[in-house]
This record gives C-alpha cells, structure tokens and sequence, in this order.
C-alpha cells in the first residue's frame, strides 16, 4: 500500500506564491490609484515597490 501524501504537497502553488500574487496585484491597482491624485512618477515607483515587492517579502519572512 501506498501512503497518501500530505495536503501541504498537494498544492501545486506555495502559500508565499499566493501571497506574493496578491500582493503584486494590490500593487499595481495602487499605482493605477495614485494616478488619479498625483502625476509624479517616483511615488508610483514607490508605491509599487512597497506593496508589490516589500510588503510580501515581509510577511513571508514573518511567516518563516
């Protein structure tokens, strides 16, 4: 007999992947946001990077 593997392998994206993706979505509707209120390019920059790269790295670190 066989063991059935865990549900934890089961998935074929990573907690993180799904954390990362959605975060990278919040950032880009941000910048698309911000467009509305100011034309400055390095706060879409900024506001990219925070929410789409930062912020995730973070939790998963946290997670970790």
């Amino acid at each position: 007999m066989s063991n059935q593997p865990s549900n934890e392998s089961n998935s074929l994206v990573s907690t993180e992947t799904k954390i990362t993706a959605v975060f990278v979505v919040l950032g880009v509707l941000s910048v698309l946001g911000t467009t509305a209120v100011t034309d400055t390019q390095w706060i879409h920059f900024a506001v990219l990077l925070g929410v789409g790269v930062i912020v995730p790295t973070l939790i998963n670190e946290w997670r970790d």
